[in-house]
C-alpha cells in the first residue's frame, strides 16, 4: 500500500512540475507569440536581453530604454568586418524596408564588438550607408561587454601585431527582435530570408 502511494504521489509530483514549467515558459516566452516563434529560447525568452548604455554615432550617451523605444532588430558585429556583417545588416535592411511597405516601422540597431576602430565618425558613414534610419551604437570595452552579455552573443578579437589596424574580430550573428513592452521576443539566424525575417516580425508586432 506505502509504494502503491509513493508511485501515485510521485506521477502526480512530476505532473505538477511539468504543468508549472509549461505555464513558467508560456509567461516568459509569451504564449501571446506562439504561432509567430520559429524557435525556442533555453530558459524562455526572459533569459535574453537587459539594459544596456552604449554611445551613439552622434557621440551621445544613450541607454537601451532611449533607443529601443520602438520595434527593434540588433545586430552585433563590426563596420571592418570583410563580409559576413555587410551581408546579415544588408539583409535586416531589406526586412526593414520590406515591413515600411506594409506600414509597420521598425528601427535597424547596429552595435559593436570592435569599439577600438568603430568610433562614433565611423559608425556614422557606415549605418548611414546601410540604412538611413539604422542607429549605430559603440561604447568602452566594459560598456559593449556588458550589452554583449546582456543578449548573450560571443565576440573575440583575434591576435594582430602592435599597431595594426587589420585584424578580425571572431562574433556570433544572431539578429535580435525587442518590442517597448516586451523586451526581446525572438532571434534570426543570418541563414534567414529579409521576406521571412520580415514576415515573422510583422506577425509578432500585430500580435504584441
Amino acid at each position: 500500500m506505502t509504494r502503491t502511494f509513493a508511485v501515485i504521489f510521485g506521477v502526480a509530483l512530476v505532473a505538477v512540475l511539468a504543468f508549472t514549467y509549461v505555464m513558467t515558459q508560456g509567461r516568459q516566452d509569451g504564449g501571446m507569440f506562439d504561432p509567430c516563434r520559429s524557435a525556442k529560447v533555453a530558459g524562455g525568452a526572459g533569459q535574453i536581453g537587459g539594459p544596456f548604455t552604449l554611445v551613439s554615432e552622434t557621440g551621445e550617451t544613450v541607454t537601451s530604454e532611449e533607443v529601443l523605444s520602438q520595434p527593434s532588430l540588433i545586430y552585433f558585429g563590426y563596420t571592418f568586418c570583410p563580409d559576413v556583417c555587410p551581408l546579415d545588416v544588408a539583409r535586416n535592411a531589406e526586412a526593414v524596408e520590406l515591413l515600411e511597405e506594409q506600414g509597420i516601422e521598425v528601427q535597424p540597431v547596429f552595435i559593436s564588438v570592435d569599439p577600438k576602430r568603430d568610433t562614433p565618425e565611423v559608425l556614422a558613414e557606415w549605418t548611414d550607408y546601410m540604412h538611413p534610419r539604422m542607429i549605430g551604437l559603440t561604447g568602452s570595452d566594459a560598456q559593449v561587454k556588458a550589452a554583449s552579455q546582456a543578449y548573450r552573443t560571443y565576440f573575440k578579437a583575434q591576435p594582430a601585431a602592435e599597431g595594426d589596424e587589420f585584424y578580425l574580430v571572431d562574433h556570433s550573428t544572431f539578429t535580435y527582435l525587442t518590442l517597448p513592452e516586451h523586451g526581446f521576443v525572438e532571434f534570426f539566424r543570418r541563414e534567414m530570408s529579409a521576406e521571412d525575417m520580415a514576415a515573422t516580425t510583422q506577425c509578432f508586432i500585430e500580435n504584441s
